[in-house]
């Protein structure tokens, strides 16, 4: 068995190629609502009314009304609601949430130049997901047996010694072959579950780092172009346990769990451009038009997997394995519409939608690469996964991104605020994570569960205080999101074998439900 070990470890090894796949994508390439109290209070919905701060990320025309120089810094917290405390993770953790300034500059009678830097986290990854349920004639390790005996991947007899040639077989299927489903005479069998525990603490944010340069034209035109940086810092740590069940009157044999930490970092760039006009000169009326091209990452991501194997069943009681590697992520273009008003000076409204297409985001394999002598630079080549990606425009769909607000100002310095924001759903509800596919995505995959997010609810409020230059602006957030959670893919077998070769599992219902409390600290000047 000593060989087997060794022949599975080298053909990891010699995978040059690399991409991700379409769930772990998805993860990466979605938001938050997040920036200064005052955006956050009013559900996002200031695009055309703009003047503050967090539309740099959204409409960077919104930061050409600013008519005097600012600098706001935000914190708060997160709390998960109905969530309990596992491995690293907790229900509720601090979080640094925005830092930023813009310089205005006068450039005319009604016209401004204006120069902003802000940072903002994009997007908060703590979380813990815990689940479980019942298996009746199934399991995950029959998944990668079935995946086996239906020819999925091949696996050739060597002397003992069995090699996959095919990038349908994950790291998981290397683990459950290795110490759960081969006996000492090299034959292979799996066994059924009665049931399942499956708990993962995900940690973790995506930093914006933005630059804009905007201004308006008569106060009635305001342009904004912003160039956007993004820092993905993401880890993960799951176990999934089931207890095995053997023999013709199916008795407990023990149980088998499977422990992964998992981590992508890298950088990413982007480019947002946006425009405000006010159609009508004598009113305050105003309509904005934005876009964002996509995000062009380049990412890392590294696994350690472990297989516990407690039960009296399989050759070893434990296994492990770990690789590391490099791919790219393009996400989709936004589009963006907003609308805006004011009241006098007691009452402002705004109103925006946006559009983005997850199911053209673009996995990308690194190819090769080489170094440029003449401008004496290193290069690297890529080209798309055309069968993840295919994937993923199967599984994932347009979202729109609906946003309404309000502010009331009772006096001069105090504020009111309310939002609302709704998030259509990404997932197709068939959508299912695919460990069959010929793809580097799956080749590297550590894990097999999935959930297909729906819709997003968001309420928010808020209040302000101003005194001489200084703000204070508070904001609540509450957030709820449902889905289902499936630890593996659903198996049909073929007519031949026979319905007892099916591998089904029932979908959980899983729920996302945060309170966020966030604290902006302002200064104008």
């Amino acid at each position: 068995m000593k060989r087997l070990t060794l022949i599975f470890i080298s053909a990891f090894a010699a995978a040059s190629l690399a991409a991700q796949e379409t769930y772990e994508n998805a993860n990466i390439a979605t938001g938050d609502l997040n920036g200064t109290a005052r955006y956050v209070g009013m559900g996002g919905a200031m695009d055309a009314l703009g003047a503050d701060i967090s539309t740099i990320g959204t409409n960077p025309a919104g930061i050409g009304l600013f008519r005097h120089s600012a600098v706001n810094v935000s914190f708060g917290f997160v709390s998960q609601q109905g969530g309990h405390s596992f491995a690293d993770g907790n229900k509720t953790n601090a979080s640094f949430d925005q830092a930023g300034f813009v310089y205005s500059r006068r450039t005319g009678r009604s016209s401004f130049l204006n120069f902003a830097f802000n940072y903002h986290k994009s997007r908060n990854f703590d979380y813990i997901l815990s689940a479980a349920d019942a298996l009746n004639g199934a399991s995950q390790n029959k998944l990668s047996y079935m995946k086996g005996a239906e020819g999925v991947f091949s696996i050739y007899d060597n002397g003992g010694s069995y090699v996959a040639d095919d990038n349908s077989f994950n790291q998981v299927d290397y683990l459950y072959y290795n110490a759960l489903l081969s006996d000492e005479n090299g034959d292979f069998y799996f066994n059924d579950a009665d049931g399942y525990v499956f708990n993962r603490a995900n940690s973790g944010y995506i930093g914006e780092y933005d630059f804009n340069i905007s201004g308006n034209i008569n106060d009635r035109v305001y342009l904004g172009l912003t160039f956007g940086i993004s820092d993905v810092n993401y880890k993960a740590y799951s176990e999934y346990t089931e207890t095995l069940v053997g023999g013709a009157g199916g008795t407990g044999v023990g149980s088998v769990t499977l422990a992964d930490e998992r981590r992508i970092d890298g950088t990413g760039f982007n480019v947002k451009a946006g425009v405000i006009f006010r159609p009508v000169e004598a009113s305050p009326f105003r309509i904005g038009l934005s876009v964002a091209t996509p995000t062009w990452y380049d990412l890392s991501t590294s696994n350690y997997t472990v297989l516990y194997n407690n039960s009296s069943v399989g050759m070893y009681d434990s296994g492990e394995i770990g690789e590391s590697y490099d791919f790219k992520l393009y996400t989709p273009w936004k589009f963006g519409v907003s609308l805006g008003t004011t009241f006098g000076n007691y009452l402002a409204v705004g109103a925006g939608y946006e559009y983005a297409d997850y199911g053209s985001l673009d996995s990308r394999v690194n190819t090769g690469g080489g170094y440029d002598w003449y401008y004496d630079e290193y290069y690297e080549s890529t080209s798309g996964d055309r069968v993840m990606n295919s994937h993923t425009e199967r599984t994932l769909k347009g979202v729109s991104t609906f946003r309404i607000g309000a502010e009331l100002k009772p006096d001069s310095k105090w504020a009111i605020r309310l939002g609302y924001n709704y998030v259509s759903p990404m997932y197709d509800e068939g959508g299912f994570k695919d460990g069959t596919l010929d793809s580097p995505g799956s080749y590297y995959s550590s894990s097999t569960d999935y959930t297909n997010w729906k819709a997003t609810n968001r309420i928010t409020c808020g209040v302000g205080y101003n005194v001489s230059n200084f703000s204070f602006d508070l904001a609540y957030q509450y957030t709820v999101q449902s889905g289902d959670f499936s630890p593996f893919t659903n198996y049909y077998a073929s007519a031949e074998d026979g319905p007892e070769y099916d591998n089904i599992c029932n979908a959980v219902k899983v729920d996302n439900k945060r309170h966020q409390l966030l604290l902006t600290l302002g200064y104008h000047f």
